[in-house]
């Protein structure tokens, strides 16, 4: 079977694992960290900040199941790519929202999607008094700022075999995404 690959980050990547783990199409994820800048970190270097990488997940998948651009999509349904360096109780440049590809031919693809996100407009005034009033992540023209990066993969290195579908064996953990609600969607099987 053929399968391709892509990478994505966003606060915890055990939630995301498990997002992405229970997706049709999907037959494969592991946790890691992106882009590092030393070899082989560690999960404590990673977290204490000295690696400059970013937690996140590799998403293997068959692209005759499901494509980029919906994968992409439910990225961005449980993730905040408007707040800077934080998700949920996740906070600090490890939990940095971003995409990461391999493929050139993947690049337009999230190019094309990460320009959408960037360039939405705020919020109808009917939700605007449900924003907070030192909203920083808006500029005065009305579209909000986009601090999730995309940008070609440099290295992943996998997490170790603790940190691997974590939340498969700790179903108790509290998680920021709403996975009862992922399944009553049908996002998630």
């Amino acid at each position: 079977m053929y399968t391709k690959k892509i990478y994505f980050a966003g606060g915890s990547f055990y939630e995301l694992q498990e997002v992405f783990s229970r997706i049709p199409g999907v037959v494969d994820t592991r946790t890691g960290y992106i882009n590092a800048l030393t070899p082989q970190p560690t999960h404590e270097a990673v977290l204490a900040g000295v690696t400059g990488a970013a937690m996140g997940v590799e998403v293997a998948f068959n692209p005759k199941k499901i494509d980029l651009s919906s994968l992409m999509d439910i990225l961005f349904a449980v993730i905040n790519p408007y707040v800077k360096d934080k998700q949920g109780p996740c906070e600090g440049p490890m939990y940095r929202s971003g995409v990461y590809y391999v493929s050139a031919e993947d690049e337009p693809i999230v190019a094309y999607h990460m320009n959408f996100i960037q360039n939405r407009k705020k919020a109808p005034a009917a939700t605007e008094a449900a924003l907070t009033v030192n909203d920083t992540t808006r500029d005065p023209v009305g579209a909000r700022r986009c601090y999730a990066e995309y940008m070609r993969l440099q290295n992943f290195h996998p997490a170790d075999e603790e940190h691997q579908h974590y939340l498969r064996a700790h179903p108790d953990t509290k998680t920021h995404i709403d996975f009862a609600r992922l399944l009553e969607l049908r996002i998630i099987q």
